[in-house]
């Protein structure tokens, strides 16, 4: 059961950045106009803001470099806060800050046990370990025949 919440976990967190960064990407001229009214940052961008989100969604969809991907996207999050969601007048404005720490809070829950056996780095690791235990015995057959041919 465990397993399972892992995985359907990650991939709801997953599914919000991808969700989001398709947005953007989809509506560039509208997210930049966004970032120009809201923030100092430059309207420029928004794309690129874009394209992480989906890349590292995906990333943490599939579980590939499960710790990095939740690391960056807890960083990202809390940078949506410092510099978009920071009015502490502004009900709306705190109601979505305190959703980003939600997901910034799973996040880091993902960075500690995201690595569940449904993921690509752990079937990576997996191969990896085979094919080690792979070499070995075959080192080890060649020394057994070189030992006896002496």
């Amino acid at each position: 059961m465990a397993f399972l919440a892992s995985v359907l976990g990650r991939m709801l967190i997953a599914a919000i950045f991808i969700v989001s960064g398709i947005t953007k990407v989809m509506h560039v001229s509208a997210t930049a106009d966004f970032i120009e009214r809201s923030t100092d940052l430059p309207a420029s961008i928004a794309l690129p803001v874009g394209i992480f989100e989906v890349v590292f969604g995906v990333f943490l969809a599939i579980g590939f470099m499960t710790r990095i991907t939740s690391i960056l996207l807890f960083i990202f999050t809390l940078g949506t806060i410092f510099f978009f969601h920071h009015t502490v007048g502004d009900a709306q404005a705190v109601q979505i800050a305190l959703r980003n720490l939600a997901i910034a809070g799973g996040l880091l829950m993902t960075f500690a046990y995201g690595q569940a056996s449904g993921s690509v780095d752990v079937w990576r690791e997996r191969d990896r370990a085979r094919r080690a235990e792979l070499r070995s015995a075959k080192a080890r057959a060649r020394a057994a025949v070189t030992a006896s041919g002496d």
